[in-house]
C-alpha cells in the first residue's frame, strides 16, 4: 500500500467547512437548460442530502459516552473521511462524525472526495465495493487506529434485507433512507464511542 499518510494527501483533504461550502456552491450553480436525466438526478440528491445533513446538525448532540471518549484522546489523531455529497448515507452520518471531531483539539478532520481519490478508496473497500462514507483514523505516525463505515451495523443489516426484496435500486434506496429518517443514523454515535474506547484500552 502506498504511504498516503507520509505523502501528505490525507492531511491535504478538505476541512469540513470547506467541504460544505463547495457543496453549497454546487447547489447555487443553476442547471443548464439542456441538462440530462443523470444531471437532474444528481441535483436532486445534492439538494435532498443538503437538507438532511442540515437537519442532523440541528437535532444531534453527542452522547455523554461519545463526548467522554473523544475528550479522553491524549495524542493527535487524523480522521479521514472518504465520501461525496451525493451519497445518501453520508448526508446522515458525516455530520455525526464532524460533530464528534469538533469535541477535541486533538482531532483533525479531513474530507477526501472519493471520486478524486480512487486509489486511496480502493485500500478501504467494503466487500469489494467503494462504499462511502468511510472513516479511517490515524495516529501521528500514520498508524491506522481504526476504520468505520460505510454505515452503522443496524443500517447495514436493513440494507441487506431490502436488497433481497427489491430488484429496483431506486425503490430499495427510497425505502432504505426511511431507516435514517426514522433516526437510524444515531447508531453512529455509539459505534464511534466503542471504536475510540477500544483504541484507548489498547
Amino acid at each position: 500500500m502506498p504511504n498516503f499518510f507520509e505523502e501528505g494527501r490525507l492531511h491535504d483533504g478538505l476541512h469540513y467547512e470547506d467541504y460544505r461550502e463547495a457543496w453549497s456552491q454546487q447547489l447555487d450553480t443553476p442547471l443548464a437548460d439542456d441538462a440530462g436525466p443523470e444531471e437532474r438526478r444528481q441535483r436532486h440528491y445534492l439538494e435532498y442530502n443538503w437538507d438532511r445533513q442540515a437537519q442532523v446538525h440541528v437535532s444531534y448532540a453527542p452522547s455523554e459516552g461519545l463526548r467522554a471518549a473523544v475528550e479522553a484522546i491524549e495524542e493527535p489523531q487524523l480522521w479521514t473521511v472518504l465520501t461525496e455529497p451525493w451519497c445518501g448515507d453520508s448526508a446522515f452520518l458525516l455530520p455525526v462524525i464532524a460533530e464528534a471531531a469538533g469535541l477535541s483539539d486533538q482531532v483533525s478532520l479531513r474530507i477526501l472526495p472519493r471520486d478524486e481519490n480512487l486509489d486511496i478508496m480502493d485500500e478501504y473497500l467494503t466487500d469489494g465495493s467503494r462504499s462511502i462514507p468511510k472513516l479511517v483514523v490515524f495516529s501521528t505516525d500514520g498508524g491506522e487506529l481504526f476504520t468505520w463505515g460505510p454505515r452503522p451495523d443496524a443500517a447495514a443489516r436493513r440494507f441487506e434485507t431490502l436488497a433481497e426484496q427489491y430488484d429496483d435500486k431506486m425503490e430499495l434506496i427510497g425505502e432504505f433512507l426511511e431507516h435514517y429518517e426514522g433516526g437510524g443514523w444515531k447508531d453512529t454515535d455509539a459505534e464511534l464511542a466503542e471504536r475510540l474506547q477500544a483504541v484507548a484500552a489498547g
